[in-house]
């Protein structure tokens, strides 16, 4: 199952959406990839096993589950989390590509290639509905997380 979606990060249009740089959410992406544990709900814990130029090889600690990832930074562009598929989980790839058409605009595309077969069948349609719906939320989330995180890095105070 391949699934993508856009969130806008700046919108020229909306006085009470406070914009972000292209460097800002970049910092926020790369946040995620190295301290995953602040944006993913149920890890406890997250090991970064290499680091070797832009492409990080971690293990990922959801209680007695194990999941191994690679992460590939491309410079203030993209993050890839490549996932391989186990008996337990499923694999696949999640790209996050920054995007700005235009020096006012910011967007987030997101995208998913999961090993989840694609099928017509009634409850298999329902299981993809479910999933991108949680995706969704869970992007929704990381943004949200990460505006949060530059207005704290704005604040002067004893951390800064």
């Amino acid at each position: 199952m391949n699934f993508e979606h856009l969130i806008q990060i700046n919108d020229p249009l909306n006085p009470f959406v406070d914009s972000m740089t292209r460097e800002q959410l970049w910092e926020g992406l790369v946040l995620r990839a190295e301290q995953p544990q602040l944006f993913v709900m149920g890890l406890d814990s997250c090991t970064i096993l290499s680091r070797e130029g832009n492409v990080l090889e971690r293990e990922l600690h959801y209680g007695q589950a194990t999941v191994r990832d690679r992460v590939t930074l491309e410079e203030s562009r993209s993050v890839r989390y490549d996932i391989l598929p186990t008996a337990d989980h499923v694999g696949g790839s999640l790209t996050m590509t920054i995007e700005q058409p235009d020096e006012l605009q910011l967007f987030l595309r997101f995208e998913y290639a999961t090993t989840l077969p694609v099928s017509t069948d009634q409850d298999a349609v329902q299981t993809q509905e479910i999933v991108k719906s949680a995706y969704r939320e869970n992007d929704i989330d990381t943004v949200r997380l990460i505006r949060q995180y530059v207005v704290a890095k704005q604040k002067p105070g004893p951390l800064h």
